[in-house]
C-alpha cells in the first residue's frame, strides 16, 4: 500500500468554512456536510508535475460536488482521487465505487459527485485538463471509475504523485511536460475502455476531421500531422478516430485523392482533352505519378495509362473503376 506522506499531518486544523474555502482556492469547490460534532479539517496544496494537487482529510461523514459548486468553478478537467487512507463509496454517473485505501478513482468534473463514509479518510487528489488528457489518450475517460486492478500502473502513479520531488523545480525546464505525458499514460493504462466507445462528441470531432479532409485532399502538403494540428487534438487521438472505425487518416486522404482522379480521367476521356494524366495526379495532391499509378491500379484494378480513358476512344475508365472501396462518411 503507498503511504501517505507524514507531514500532511502537521498542516493546519482547519474548521468548516475553512476547509471549504482552502479546497475552493487550491483545488475546486466541494461541499462537505455540516454534522453535528465540531469539524475540523486539512488541506495540503502543491504541484505534481505542474498539476494542481492537493492533500485533503476531514472528519465529515459525506462530501459532495453539487450542481451549485460546478457552476461556481466552471472547470473543464478530470480528477484521480487517490485513497490514501480509510474508505469510503464514491458515486458519480450512477456509478458507485467502493475506494479501499490504496486506490484510485477517475472523478469528471462536469458532473456531481458525492463520497461518503469519509470520516478518517485521508486522500490525495490530482487535477488533469480534460482537453489535454482527451487528446493524448484518445478516448474520454468516464467519471465514476475505479483504475483497473491495483497493479503496477496503480503504484507508479500514486508514488510519483506522492513523492516529496513533486514540489521541487525540476532541473530541466521541460521535465515537467515530459512527465505530464507519464502520468497521462497511466491513467490511459488504469481507465481505458475495455472495447472502443463511440460517443456523439467523438462523431462530431470525426465529422469535423472529414470535412477538413475533403476541402484540402489536393494540397499535397496536407497530412495526419497537419490536419491534427488544424483541429488542435494529438496525432495519436487523430489515428483513434480513423482506427475505431478501420480506417487510417493516411488511407481516407489517399482514397479522397484516388476517387477525384478517377472523376477527372473519366471526364478527360468523354470530353476528349488530352490532358497529361501526369497532371491530374499532380491536380489531386500527389507529388509523384509513379506512387499515384501504383495507387490507382491498387484501389481500381487499372493503371491511369492502360484504361480507356487514357486512349481518348470514349470508352471511360475500366469498370472497375466504379466499384470503389468505400470511405468512411463524416458520421
Amino acid at each position: 500500500m503507498v503511504q501517505p506522506n507524514d507531514d500532511f499531518l502537521s498542516a493546519p486544523e482547519l474548521d468548516y468554512d475553512g476547509y471549504i474555502a482552502a479546497m475552493r482556492e487550491n483545488f475546486c469547490c466541494f461541499s462537505p456536510a455540516r454534522g453535528t460534532n465540531i469539524f475540523t479539517g486539512r488541506v495540503r496544496p502543491r504541484r505534481v508535475f505542474g498539476l494542481a494537487a492537493v492533500d485533503s482529510a476531514c472528519d465529515g461523514v459525506r462530501v459532495d460536488r453539487t450542481e451549485r459548486d460546478i457552476r461556481r468553478d466552471d472547470m473543464e478537467c478530470y480528477f484521480v482521487v487517490a485513497q490514501l487512507t480509510g474508505g469510503s463509496t464514491i458515486i458519480q454517473n450512477d456509478r458507485i465505487v467502493n475506494a479501499a485505501a490504496g486506490e484510485l478513482v477517475l472523478l469528471d468534473s462536469t458532473r456531481p459527485v458525492t463520497s461518503v463514509g469519509v470520516q478518517q479518510a485521508q486522500w490525495l487528489g490530482l487535477q488533469l485538463p480534460r482537453q489535454k488528457l482527451v487528446s493524448h489518450l484518445g478516448f474520454e475517460p468516464q467519471g465514476g471509475t475505479l483504475g483497473r486492478g491495483q497493479g503496477q500502473a496503480a503504484r507508479i502513479l500514486s508514488q510519483l504523485a506522492l513523492d516529496p520531488v513533486g514540489n521541487v523545480e525540476p532541473a530541466v525546464a521541460s521535465a515537467d511536460d515530459y512527465m505530464r505525458l507519464v502520468v497521462y499514460d497511466l491513467l490511459g493504462a488504469l481507465f481505458a475502455p475495455l472495447a472502443p466507445l463511440g460517443s456523439r462528441h467523438t462523431d462530431k470531432l470525426f465529422g469535423r476531421v472529414c470535412g477538413i479532409i475533403k476541402d484540402r485532399f489536393a494540397d499535397p502538403n496536407i497530412s495526419p500531422r497537419e490536419v491534427a494540428a488544424e483541429m488542435g487534438i494529438s496525432l495519436r487521438y487523430l489515428q483513434s478516430l480513423f482506427t475505431n472505425r478501420g480506417w487510417t487518416c493516411s488511407h481516407y486522404i489517399s482514397s479522397l485523392r484516388l476517387d477525384h482522379a478517377a472523376h477527372l480521367i473519366e471526364r478527360r476521356a468523354s470530353m476528349k482533352t488530352g490532358q497529361p494524366l501526369s497532371d491530374i495526379a499532380y491536380a489531386c495532391g500527389f507529388r509523384d505519378y509513379t506512387h499515384f499509378a501504383r495507387g490507382f491500379r491498387r484501389r481500381f484494378g487499372t493503371t491511369p495509362g492502360g484504361s480507356g480513358a487514357a486512349r481518348d476512344d470514349n470508352a471511360g475508365v475500366h469498370a472497375d473503376i466504379g466499384q470503389r472501396k468505400r470511405t468512411p462518411t463524416s458520421a
